[in-house]
């Protein structure tokens, strides 16, 4: 009975590890998102958006609009979502023209060249 009861826990323990290990930083950010634990989503987001995914510099950008983990800032959300609609993410499309709708044309202005900058320093200069 007790090598059963040991065999069962292992086995349980081994299959519930299993998601995690599959998990990435992509999944660990949603699930932090998702629960509203903002600063850890954008920390896990953060490394993804300057490595060139879209996703993540989609999802930035919305954070920014929001002011979720990070103050809310338009200029920032339009760049973020500049950056990731250049590489073709459709809700980032969406996003640049709905936070563009609530900027000034010198916000829009300065927004774009924060997005030429970053983009330019292969994104090490993404935050001002």
């Amino acid at each position: 009975m007790r090598k059963s009861a040991l065999t069962g826990a292992i086995v349980a323990t081994l299959f519930s590890g299993i998601g995690s290990a599959l998990a990435g930083p992509w999944e660990d950010g949603m699930v932090a998102y998702n629960r509203g634990d903002y600063v850890p989503a954008i920390r896990l987001f953060r490394p993804l958006a300057e490595a060139g995914n879209p996703k993540a510099q989609n999802q930035i950008g919305l954070m920014y609009r929001k002011g979720e983990g990070t103050a809310q800032s338009p200029a920032r959300a339009f760049m973020w979502f500049s950056l990731a609609a250049k590489r073709g993410d459709a809700k980032a499309k969406a996003g640049l023209r709905d936070v563009s709708r609530t900027m000034t044309p010198g916000e829009i202005s300065q927004a774009r060249q924060m997005a030429q900058a970053c983009e330019a320093s292969n994104y090490r200069a993404c935050e001002y």
